[in-house]
């Protein structure tokens, strides 16, 4: 295992998003009753949105109309080098029936449940790190 310490840089929005989109699972952070939740989701990013599915019923329909984070990243167990990338914004119900097909065939539920609902995150704040070796150039 790796002991020296690494370097923190910061990620662009842009580069923030593009890694976001380059992994297949992460985390919606909300509030129920004012105290925080946190599920693993997978999701699609489309033009800058996170896209992701629920069922009915499941707490994140709960923050519909409500700011929560969004967060993927992707950390090398072994040497430490990685990224993480958190996506804050506005969680909404998409209503559009061609968007909830085109979406629907492209995100697979990772779980047997019926995953009828669409929620867009549009982030307002997207923020991104990457852990590098101290040798490394920016």
């Amino acid at each position: 295992m790796p002991t020296d310490p690494k370097r923190m840089r910061e990620l662009s929005p842009g580069e923030a998003l593009r890694r976001l989109g380059s992994v297949p699972i992460g985390r919606v952070v909300f509030t129920i009753g004012a105290l925080p939740a946190i599920r693993p989701v997978n999701h699609l990013l489309v033009d800058g949105d996170v896209i992701l599915r629920c069922h009915e019923g499941a707490a994140l329909m709960k923050v519909v109309g409500q700011v929560v984070a969004y967060q993927a990243d992707l950390i090398d167990p072994e040497t430490h080098i990685g990224w993480s990338v958190i996506a804050t914004g506005k969680a909404t119900l998409v209503e559009d029936r061609d968007a909830i097909a085109r979406y629907e065939s492209r995100l697979r539920p990772w779980v047997d449940r019926d995953m009828s609902y669409v929620i867009r995150i549009h982030p307002g704040i997207v923020t991104g790190y990457e852990l590098v070796d101290n040798g490394d150039s920016v």
